[in-house]
């Protein structure tokens, strides 16, 4: 397999929110996009923190609450991002290898990762699991082809 690099690989429009952003306007963003994080950045796009789906239903009333749809919504509009977000997420660099960025998930127990730019640490992307079984997708597909090819 030839060496591969996040940047390659990762999606570089990221969806971000800041951390005033309610977790109501949070919440909409990630059913909109289909999407399971969102990176938390400052007006500068660096990056402040990570807030996922997960992050969401915990923060998020259980079943036997006495509150009723309006009161939960009302809190939800209320709770800022930066009340519930992971500070210092862990990251990778555009220049890391793929293998780099698959560890680092599977060490951490995480599905996707921010990219950074090494110059300034700004967010430039995300890669995720989806993202790196594309890549072993195509790659497996170019090596079967070619042992289909005739000699």
């Amino acid at each position: 397999m030839r060496n591969e690099l996040v940047a390659n690989w990762m999606s570089p429009d990221v969806i971000t929110v800041t951390p005033d952003t309610s977790l109501t306007d949070a919440d909409n963003l990630l059913h909109e996009y289909n999407i399971r994080r969102l990176p938390v950045i400052d007006d500068e796009n660096n990056l402040l923190g990570i807030l996922t789906l997960g992050d969401i239903r915990e923060a998020s009333a259980s079943d036997a609450t006495s509150l009723n749809i309006w009161e939960l919504n009302y809190l939800l509009e209320k709770l800022a991002v930066r009340k519930i977000m992971t500070p210092n997420p862990i990251t990778v660099y555009v220049n890391d290898s793929i293998t780099t960025a698959a560890s680092m998930m599977l060490e951490n127990k995480i599905s996707g990762l921010p990219v950074l730019d090494p110059a300034d640490d700004s967010l430039v992307g995300i890669i995720t699991e989806s993202d790196i079984f594309s890549m072993v997708v195509q790659t497996w597909e170019e090596f079967e082809s070619r042992e289909l090819e005739p000699a």
